[in-house]
């Protein structure tokens, strides 16, 4: 992949440097510039021990619905750090904001890496001349990379809105790979894009597309202190999304781009190999088959039983027993691979693990689960569950 063919939003630039925060010979540091002021939203976790650049990046949508930059650290989650650590974030942003020539309420915190330790200043002090000299010199790609901490690729994605003659650009990049669970999924997104868009609206659409994306996936059921994205659109393209058709394609393409993201997370969970994709239909309600999803998605039983392409839909039907849904358990049926598998309050009959090998050793798997009840439906992608996730968490901190 080529920074060409890469559509990059007018407007914005792309600084990356290498600050040793854990890495060493990598870069770890990375900031995104618009020249111009830029309808700022975010989501975060509602995960109660929020991190210092939740917590500023929170308070400054609140201060003003535009900002100028982006800036990202890994390595250094800066969470659990008390008051030093909202101090430590501001003045990352002061010292930032000098050596660009930017302001510091304009620029939006996100780090990732342990909880815990304080952040490195001196490192940030003597990255932030490279990151500078950097601007503009620097790609997406770049950029992609210098957030990933266990992700084996950079996750980007992008897309156009046309409208007339008209084109507005819009690209996405992501980092995660563990400590994904639903609930603003360890997760950063960054969106930009050079559409014209009413600031407010611009939130909420964020929002949703959040809800139909990144809280739509799980790898280990961990919900992280640090889950933000992040996106900011300046209008750089002429592009006016304020009509209903267009914030109804820019709503779509937004979507798009956090779906894709998503999805590669799930792709390259820690020392996964299967996307399991869950679909949970004849729920009461949305919120029931949600519970439903989630139930089996997070089950440790379910994610080993698929990593050992193992079609045990017994593990899958006690994950739905004890989700908190309500249903008749005679009424539901789980099908493995497009392949019914149990109904009627029993097994399907036949040699079943012979006929669904073909499909246990595919990299996605469709689970697909009807509780015989009502309309609801939710759909959510989780990994399977390994050796290799283990060995990667277990030694984390070293």
């Amino acid at each position: 992949m080529s920074a060409e063919i890469i559509p990059v939003p007018k407007g914005f630039s792309f600084a990356v440097a290498k600050a040793g925060f854990k890495y060493v010979g990598r870069d770890d540091l990375a900031l995104i510039v618009s020249d111009r002021p830029a309808a700022a939203a975010g989501v975060f976790t509602r995960n109660l021990f929020q991190a210092a650049p939740v917590v500023v990046a929170a308070e400054a949508l609140k201060a003003s619905q535009t900002a100028r930059a982006l800036l990202v650290n890994v390595g250094q989650a800066n969470a659990c750090t008390g008051r030093e650590g909202i101090v430590n974030c501001r003045e990352t942003l002061k010292l930032t904001a000098k050596v660009a020539g930017l302001a510091a309420g304009d620029i939006l915190p996100a780090s990732t890496g342990v909880i815990g330790p304080q952040l490195k200043m001196d490192a940030w002090k003597k990255a932030l001349p490279e990151l500078a000299a950097n601007l503009g010199k620097s790609g997406p790609i770049e950029a992609a990379k210098a957030i990933m901490t266990t992700d084996t690729f950079p996750k980007l994605a992008w897309g156009t809105v046309s409208l007339g003659k008209k084109e507005a650009r819009i690209l996405g990049m992501a980092k995660g790979a563990g400590m994904i669970c639903p609930d603003m999924a360890t997760l950063i997104g960054l969106v930009v894009t050079d559409a014209d868009v009413d600031p407010a609206w611009w939130r909420e659409a964020l929002a949703l597309a959040v809800d139909q994306s990144f809280n739509s996936i799980t790898v280990d059921g961990d919900t992280s202190t640090n889950d933000s994205v992040l996106a900011l659109a300046n209008g750089a393209s002429g592009l006016a999304t304020q009509t209903k058709e267009g914030r109804l394609a820019m709503s779509g393409a937004l979507a798009e781009i956090c779906q894709a993201l998503a999805f590669m997370i799930v792709q390259d969970a820690e020392g996964g190999t299967k996307i399991l994709r869950i679909l949970v239909s004849g729920a009461e309600d949305n919120l029931q088959a949600e519970q439903a999803a989630r139930a089996v998605g997070h089950s440790p039983l379910v994610k080993t039983a698929f990593f050992g392409e193992d079609a045990n839909w017994g593990r899958i039907v006690a994950a739905l027993g004890r989700s908190g849904a309500e249903f008749d358990p005679d009424k539901v049926s789980v099908a493995i691979g497009g392949m019914t598998v149990f109904a009627e309050g029993k097994p399907v009959a036949g040699d079943l693990d012979s006929l669904l090998a073909p499909h246990m050793r595919r990299k996605e798997i469709a689970v697909t689960i009807n509780l015989g009840e009502g309309p609801g439906e939710y759909v959510l992608l989780a990994s399977d569950l390994t050796h290799e996730y283990i060995n990667i968490n277990a030694d984390y901190r070293s």
